[in-house]
């Protein structure tokens, strides 16, 4: 049998159970999935990022020369009914940033960025072998 709840409080806590542990609320990080691929002419770099467009990405070389990964999402809540209210409200502001090491075959100079159908595509051309050749020295000891 059914048992019928007579009060606003179930939803609250049915989404407690899930989202908070034994140490209280969860701090839940808004981190987008990554994939990482690479072929024999670059990585790529895909990050999920639904519904973000490129005014809210931010992708840059740091002083150290990794690269740095910004993502920002702002949920704007315009025309609310006033009738109704929120029993929980978690869509809000996120804000993601990441740095990566780039690998030593990377051609900084060449890195790509865009953000097309909800995902955030980094590419990061590979040297040629002619081009790895052409850094490579010998340093005479003196």
């Amino acid at each position: 049998m059914l048992q019928v709840m007579r009060s606003n409080n179930w939803f609250p806590s049915l989404f407690d159970e899930f989202y908070n542990t034994a140490f209280g609320t969860s701090n839940r990080v808004a981190t987008p999935a990554v994939n990482v691929i690479e072929d024999a002419k670059a990585y790529t770099m895909e990050f999920a990022v639904p519904g973000v467009t490129k005014e809210f990405c931010r992708v840059s070389i740091n002083a150290d020369g990794n690269l740095e990964v910004a993502i920002e999402s702002k949920l704007e809540h315009k025309g609310e009914d006033k009738h109704e209210h929120y029993l929980r409200r978690e869509f809000s502001y996120t804000n993601f940033q990441q740095t990566y090491t780039v690998p030593d075959d990377v051609i900084k100079e060449n890195i790509a960025a865009a953000v097309n159908d909800g995902v955030l595509t980094i590419t990061l051309p590979k040297m040629s072998k002619e081009h790895v050749e052409k850094l490579q020295r010998h340093i005479e000891i003196k």
